[in-house]
């Protein structure tokens, strides 16, 4: 059975950073892509960064240049730095992993990490 195991969430400081990490049982190769997702009390679910298994990253707008997410295969694991954090970043952190070549129902979730910007 696949599971996505998630950890690095806690409470930070403004401008602090934090390292949220994605853990995948098996290889993580054989996800497709995979994505970093959050979700904010009240707002929908949107994805922040992702990663296809060719090393193609895409960013959201509101976190270009403060994120960034990486792989490491040896460590079957799935990485999100994030750098100068703001109160609107906080929010549910969730990995997501696509065995297909685009976003679909049977793609994997992990349980969510929470993350918390304030002072």
């Amino acid at each position: 059975q696949v599971q996505l195991v998630e950890s690095g969430g806690d409470l930070v400081q403004p401008g602090g950073s934090l390292r949220l990490s994605c853990i995948a049982s098996g290889s993580i190769l054989k996800f497709n892509k995979m994505g970093r997702y959050r979700q904010a009390p009240g707002k929908e679910r949107e994805l922040v960064a992702s990663f296809t298994r060719d090393g193609i990253t895409y960013y959201a707008d509101s976190v270009k240049g403060r994120f960034t997410v990486s792989r490491d295969n040896a460590k079957n694991t799935l990485y999100l730095q994030m750098n100068s954090l703001k109160p609107e970043d906080t929010a549910v952190y969730y990995c997501r992993g696509a065995l297909l070549a685009s976003w679909n129902r049977s793609d994997y979730w992990g349980q969510g990490t929470r993350v918390t910007v304030s002072s």
